[in-house]
């Protein structure tokens, strides 16, 4: 969808920017809405917002922390969900059959999220923190956190492939629930036994995985497919491209600044309390953030899987399912604690960071030459 003076939004998007393929001789940023173009301004200013909000209204903690779902505060889910559900109304789900089939975008998906990142931290995590331990816990149960949500905003915002991006965040929830018990036993206890390095102990609740899971995703994912197949059956695929999805795009832009402001808001006095600290926890992060994103890229560049796939499949690698490892930190080692400081941390870098890669992906997408593959 097209704004006046020729710009495309990325919060009302329809399939073109899913295929991805084109290129245009247009700028990146001219090409994005006033919302969309400052998105990085706006982010921060979330941020700001909610470490001040943190530090200046002592019973706000309280008051935000009082119901839950879960785990995770009740208004951090709700704008959880209002940010995933604009843009799973967006997938096009008779077209997924055609994702299943690219096995060389699935194997290549499951090896960077479930064995090469974690990987990666774990190793950053002992290089840069090996007088931390309790941060280094924290880190090594961030890598662990496959994304399932934010991830669909920075591909729908880089102009991934969306039926793909729905796929791959599908069978990551899978493997979450099924592996991350086993994953954190090993990289904690197995693995640095291994090494002769010291181990960590921890008690991950498999049934808190499940119900992350199945709310934060689960229940977007239904609403989308009944919105895009009622949709559908009443008006049209034309109506409901062209008219229903730019109505209802801009809410997941507001989601995920709500969701911001909730959380720094929720961890602002740990964050403001801790600065040094910060910047310690900091530093892997955002070598893992840019690595794992290049490294990703660089593997879909050499397996040909075109523009599309290749920011899709670098972004799911990239993401972390902050609002799992903060959870599963916090029941584990409580509120206070340093691994729980560490998962805070994660978004504080991870959302700027991978904002910052969404313009170098669109950067990259202008200068892609190479056809896409049939």
């Amino acid at each position: 969808m097209l704004h006046p003076g020729g710009r495309v939004g990325v919060s009302d998007l329809t399939n073109e920017g899913s295929t991805a393929g084109s290129s245009t001789q247009t700028p990146v940023l001219a090409r994005l809405s006033f919302l969309d173009r400052f998105l990085p301004a706006w982010i921060v200013v979330a941020m700001i917002l909610g470490l001040v909000l943190g530090r200046t209204v002592p019973a706000l903690d309280d008051v935000l922390d009082a119901i839950k779902v879960g785990s995770v505060s009740l208004p951090i889910a709700v704008g959880l969900l209002l940010m995933m559900y604009p843009v799973l109304a967006k997938v096009r789900y008779s077209e997924t059959s055609r994702v299943t089939a690219d096995r060389k975008l699935l194997a290549a998906s499951l090896v960077l999220n479930w064995l090469l990142a974690p990987a990666l931290m774990f190793a950053l995590a002992w290089l840069l923190l090996p007088d931390l331990p309790e941060y280094r816990t924290g880190l090594v149960i961030v890598g662990l956190a496959r994304c399932i949500a934010m991830v669909l905003i920075w591909n729908e915002l880089s102009c991934g492939d969306r039926e793909a991006a729905a796929v791959l965040v599908a069978i990551n929830s899978v493997f979450q629930i099924v592996a991350f018990a086993a994953l954190g036993w090993f990289y904690l206890q197995v693995l640095p036994g291994w090494l002769g390095l010291s181990t960590t102990s921890a008690d991950f609740s498999v049934a808190t995985i499940a119900l992350s899971v199945l709310v934060f995703l689960g229940i977007p994912l239904v609403a989308g497919y009944l919105t895009r197949t009622l949709g559908e059956r009443a008006k049209g695929r034309d109506w409901y491209e062209a008219r229903f999805l730019p109505t209802i795009g801009p809410i997941a832009l507001y989601g995920l600044l709500f969701t911001i402001v909730m959380l720094f808001a929720l961890q602002g006095d740990a964050i403001t309390s801790h600065p040094l600290d910060v910047v310690r926890i900091a530093l892997p992060l955002l070598a893992y953030f840019i690595l794992t994103f290049a490294g990703s890229w660089f593997i879909g560049s050499r397996l040909h899987l075109g523009y599309a796939k290749t920011a899709t499949l670098a972004f799911t690698a990239a993401g972390n399912n902050f609002e799992l490892a903060i959870a599963v930190a916090i029941g584990t080692f409580g509120v206070t604690s340093g691994q729980a400081l560490a998962g805070v941390v994660g978004p504080l870098i991870e959302v700027p960071v991978l904002v910052a890669l969404v313009y170098v992906a669109l950067w990259l997408r202008d200068r892609t030459t190479a056809e896409e593959p049939a």
